[in-house]
């Protein structure tokens, strides 16, 4: 038996794999049960404003922001639990499955990360969407363009208010590459979608700068409505 083998069997002797929802045993480890995991992939699409409309062609989020996709994304994002990543595969493979998914990712010319401050990334030691798609969009065959900078550091949005967001976020991306731009219909990814601002900020300055057209995703949203 290989070494990594022997230690991955070992550990799920002493710590059994279990669904992140109902803590029933699974078979591997990143595994749901069948029920917790339809509970949990929800695709849908999110409401958008006239004005958000303007910037943004469309966006989806594939599960309901609550629950145990919620914990497990504030797992991740604020105490660097990167275990909760295949779980969190797991239910982007199942959604990689469904063919209005790959429809509303038909024709992506490459992927674009909503950015991080660099102090806020250094501390934390990665951008959370970066991780959470990284892999999926691996096997989507779309290649992900850091082509975002956020540009200065902004106050936390879970205090702030709708306007009072739109107003923190003002100006604060810039396009690094805008010659790869031009024309291209450009997947904009993040972690979760509440009022919308930091995702409309960042398609903003990627139409200004030459693209054809942005569509958004998140990996969770308590908004929108489930696919027909």
């Amino acid at each position: 038996m290989a070494v990594v083998d022997f230690w991955e069997t070992l550990l799920d002797f002493v710590f059994p794999p279990h669904c992140p929802l109902c803590h029933a045993y699974v078979e591997e480890r990143g595994c749901w049960c069948p029920q917790c995991l339809a509970k949990a992939l929800q695709p849908h699409r999110l409401p958008l404003s006239v004005p958000m409309q303007a910037v943004l062609a469309d966006a989806w989020a594939f599960g309901v922001y609550k629950g145990s996709l919620r914990d497990l994304i504030r797992q991740l994002k604020y105490q660097g639990r990167r275990s909760n990543l295949s779980y969190i595969n797991t239910l982007l493979t199942e959604a990689g499955n469904l063919p209005q998914v790959r429809k509303m990712l038909s024709g992506i010319d490459f992927a674009v990360p909503v950015p991080l401050y660099p102090k806020k990334e250094k501390q934390r030691g990665f951008n959370q969407a970066e991780l959470i798609f990284g892999d999926f969009l691996s096997r989507q065959h779309i290649p992900v363009q850091r082509l975002l900078a956020r540009t200065r550091a902004t106050r936390p949005m879970y205090e702030l208010s709708e306007r009072e967001r739109a107003v923190n976020l003002n100006n604060a991306f810039a396009v690094t590459r805008a010659e790869m731009l031009a024309g291209k219909k450009v997947l904009l990814f993040d972690d979760i979608f509440t009022t919308g601002a930091t995702m409309v900020e960042c398609a903003n300055a990627l139409m200004k700068a030459g693209a054809h057209a942005v569509i958004g995703i998140v990996l969770a949203s308590d908004h929108g409505n489930k696919f027909n």
